[in-house]
């Protein structure tokens, strides 16, 4: 796992399995939101799958899948309340991350500065850039 670190809040990563789930949690991470919609990709373990991986270790999770078809306010509202009811860091996974970055970077539209959002982003590997006219005010 390639974990990239945005803040103290959320690190994000590329896919995982569930064998990686209690490795997740020994390092300290308290939820687990996968953001990969179901079946792209043959090689993807299946969503539920990685609930059972969670349940079993004892980890949060949840699935905010992010598809072709884009971001919306609700899949927005959701991380901002995943982030603010957890007691620890959460882990955000998709097929690389970006899709995570760009959720999480949403999330703190209004909490934070877009030049802040898009630094902590960019700390990670992360270009937010492009959402800059969206950061200073939270989606809606």
């Amino acid at each position: 796992m390639d974990i990239k670190k945005i803040n103290e809040s959320i690190s994000v990563c590329g896919q995982i399995g569930p064998e990686d789930v209690e490795a997740i949690k020994a390092a300290g991470y308290v939820a687990i939101i996968n953001n990969r919609p179901d079946g792209e990709a043959e090689d993807q373990p299946a969503g539920a799958e990685l609930a059972a991986a969670a349940q079993k270790a004892g980890i949060a999770y949840h699935e905010i899948p992010m598809g072709r078809e884009g971001v919306s306010p609700d899949m927005v509202a959701r991380t901002s309340a995943i982030l603010a009811e957890s007691d620890g860091p959460v882990f955000a996974f998709c097929r690389s991350g970006t899709r995570s970055t760009t959720l999480w970077a949403l999330s703190q539209a209004g909490k934070d500065s877009a030049e802040a959002i898009i630094g902590s982003a960019a700390q990670a590997g992360y270009d937010m850039s492009h959402l800059a006219a969206h950061l200073d005010k939270p989606l809606s």
